[in-house]
């Protein structure tokens, strides 16, 4: 049975930079699609970015050019580099990964405000 955990979400100031890990566990971590998911107050949780066990990637439009999205497999960790952070970008940021079920993590918040 999968397990994940997020870490190194936090609050930074518009314009600002922040790298979130997911560390996976319990599963043939390199033989698996992974992504990001994210969802703000109010809001439905989206998907934010994908990476195939190859390393093609896929990102929602209002991402595109500022986050990406890479995996070590020898690390068994899955990243997400946010740069030119906005405001709405604020939300809590989920790592995911279908197995025979669902499995997510418990979520990382990240806060964009001056």
């Amino acid at each position: 049975q999968g397990q994940l955990v997020e870490s190194g979400g936090g609050l930074v100031q518009p314009g600002g930079s922040l790298r979130l890990s997911c560390a996976a566990s319990g599963f043939t971590f390199r033989n698996y699609d992974m992504s990001w998911h994210r969802q703000a107050p109010g809001k439905e949780r989206e998907l934010v970015a994908s990476i195939t066990p190859g390393g093609k990637t896929n990102y929602v439009d209002s991402v595109k050019g500022r986050f990406t999205i890479s995996r070590d497999n020898a690390k068994n960790t899955v990243y997400l580099q946010m740069n030119t952070l906005k405001p709405e970008d604020t939300a809590v940021y989920y790592c995911y990964v279908r197995l025979f079920g669902r499995i997510w993590g418990p979520g990382t918040q990240v806060t964009v405000s001056s």
